[in-house]
């Protein structure tokens, strides 16, 4: 198992790069590269899903990419403590159907002393939007990195 630094405890500095690694390989959708960030027996709750270990969470994500199409995730570091953060993300994307989504959530990590996510709770709203009301249209800009998520 490869270590994930940052490492906990985090201070601001440390939670914020820890914030936007997650947000960079989400983005990527690659189930297999955004697993390794988990321990070999991580535990989740994702909305009403509940899943424990790698390969649980590869075929979840497999999943998930399959019907969120051209999926475009922003998250932001609401708070840290020892080995644990808290974020709030925004996402869009669309189904089958052509609807696009843009869904708002929270999340509570908790890391092993190697930086790898032992814990994540997700609580999701989906939103229904216009293609026209797109604001999150693939990985972040350099530019846009540490900038606040929109309220709406």
């Amino acid at each position: 198992m490869a270590a994930r630094p940052p490492f906990p405890p985090f201070d601001e500095h440390s939670a914020r790069q820890k914030v936007q690694a997650a947000e960079d390989a989400w983005n990527t959708r690659d189930p297999e590269r955004v697993a390794l960030a988990y321990t070999e027996g991580s535990v989740w709750r994702n909305r009403d899903t509940f899943l424990t270990g790698r390969e649980e969470i590869v075929a979840f994500l497999r999943r998930k990419w399959a019907r969120e199409l051209d999926y475009a995730l922003r998250k932001e570091l609401w708070s840290h403590s020892g080995n644990r953060i808290a974020v709030r993300f925004q996402y869009e994307c669309h189904d089958a159907t052509g609807q696009w989504w843009r869904s708002y959530g929270n999340e509570l990590w908790e890391f092993d002393e190697e930086g790898l996510m032992r814990r994540r709770e997700a609580g999701i709203h989906d939103v229904a939007i216009t293609g026209d009301e797109r604001r999150i249209t693939g990985p972040r800009p350099e530019a846009e990195r540490g900038r606040p998520l929109p309220f709406r």
